[in-house]
């Protein structure tokens, strides 16, 4: 992988230094708060691709992490139902459970209850 990394790093470096002795036209550009009266069209070019790709992976990460944020409502909205339904059973059996340890102790006093002798 990273050797890969370094050959695209180096395709693109001699595209970019091809682009700019091909292209030795000078002209003059507007930087809306600026004029530049001469710069070389590959230089520009060039700058202009550099921003390109800078403000596209911005954005492409911006755009990302929403939907990252995304999925992980969505997975811990799924988690929080899960647990929400785990804690209803629970609560069901505990109610069941102490439902049927209240009668069993029902059982158990009536039955003493009617061994002792009258007084």
């Amino acid at each position: 992988m990273r050797y890969v990394l370094v050959v695209l790093l180096l395709v693109l470096f001699g595209y970019s230094l091809a682009l700019v002795l091909q292209n030795s036209t000078e002209l003059s550009v507007d930087l809306l708060f600026t004029q530049i009266p001469a710069m070389r069209l590959g230089l520009l070019l060039l700058i202009t691709l550099g921003l390109g790709i800078t403000l596209g992976l911005l954005i492409g990460v911006q755009v990302f992490r929403v939907f990252q944020n995304s999925w992980e409502i969505k997975r811990l909205r799924k988690d929080i139902e899960h647990l929400r339904q785990e804690q209803i059973h629970v609560a069901q059996a505990a109610a069941a459970e102490a439902a049927a340890h209240t009668r069993h102790e029902k059982t158990v006093l009536d039955i003493h209850s009617q061994d002792r002798p009258p007084v």
